[in-house]
């Protein structure tokens, strides 16, 4: 039994594809994004990987809204998919204004919220430079994106950079060349073999797990809670019993709201050209070590233009 799987991760990029004929172990597909879209190729692709026999996963590329909202609006896309193939989120900078301000705890939430529904602990997918920002997270999976070049490349046994990361899976080239396929394909090594796939599709083996459904009264903890801080539950007792005959649970979105206003405390620098990481420690009171590690900087001598750092 092969100690790796190669694969690729698709969308409606990719749209006219015939999966069945690609050389693939495995494929992931883009099943939705934000709360708006749900990509319209996802379940052909996947019906055609199902009757070729190739292990399956789907995605869910973040806009950094609502964490659990997006993920609800996940599992209500996928359900028939849920037991039957690996569980992803898709962190990057793109159309996600949370990206670099609130990584951290945006991914955790959306991932814990997952796993409470479907017993299943999806993958995290992002680029190798921010790696160091989901330090901690827990026990999830996480699928490093980091390229040698652009230059076009089959299948690869040791792609550049072999053994840096801790990582479930590594996507090590966007400029795939594939038969069956004309254009360019992301390509993939999973550290697994298929029985440890699906331990990840199914960690309990067996029956199929299928997601909780949402509260009752329709809306998110993440949504309602928010609205709690917009004063449209009211206060007291009086919050309390609106949200309990509404169906939701109380003491969540409570202990959400307190969460908020925990954060909303936090303060941002924006850098900007000629900042150092000392001169922005020093100027709000504080040590260039300490702000490293609240922000998940691996690299103190490395900031960049527009980059958000926590400083409170």
């Amino acid at each position: 039994m092969s100690k790796y799987l190669k694969g690729i991760d698709i969308s409606s990029w990719q749209r006219g594809m015939n999966v069945g004929a690609v050389p693939a172990d495995f494929v992931i597909m883009k099943a939705t994004q934000g709360r708006w879209l749900v990509d319209s190729c996802c379940d052909v692709f996947y019906q055609q990987c199902k009757a070729a026999g190739k292990l399956r996963g789907v995605y869910h590329y973040a806009e950094g809204g609502d964490a659990i909202a997006e993920a609800d609006y996940f599992l209500d896309n996928i359900e028939g998919y849920i037991g039957d193939a690996i569980l992803v989120l898709d962190w990057e900078s793109t159309d996600n204004p949370t990206f670099g301000v609130n990584d951290f705890n945006w991914c955790k939430t959306w991932l814990d919220h997952v796993y409470e529904r479907t017993g299943v602990r999806p993958l995290l997918y992002c680029s190798a430079a921010f790696r160091n920002r989901f330090d901690g997270i827990g026990d999830y999976g996480m699928w490093i994106a980091q390229y040698a070049d652009n230059d076009p490349t089959g299948y690869q046994e040791n792609p550049w950079n072999e053994g840096a990361y801790d990582c479930a899976i590594r996507q090590y080239s966007s400029h795939g060349q594939l038969s069956g396929y004309s254009g360019n394909l992301d390509l993939d090594k999973a550290y697994m073999d298929a029985e440890a796939w699906g331990k990840y599709v199914n960690p309990k083996g067996g029956t199929k797990p299928t997601p909780a459904p949402t509260p009752s009264g329709g809306k998110s903890v993440e949504t309602l809670a928010h609205e709690v801080l917009e004063g449209k539950w009211g206060n007291g007792d009086d919050r309390k019993n609106r949200l309990t005959a509404a169906g939701y649970d109380y003491t969540a979105v409570q202990n959400r709201v307190n969460e908020l206003c925990g954060a909303s405390s936090a303060e941002y620098y924006t850098v900007v050209s000629g900042d150092t990481l000392s001169a922005i420690a020093a100027k709000y009171g504080t040590t260039y070590q300490h702000l490293a590690q609240v922000n998940g900087i691996a690299n103190p001598n490395l900031i960049f233009v527009g980059q958000k750092i926590r400083v409170k």
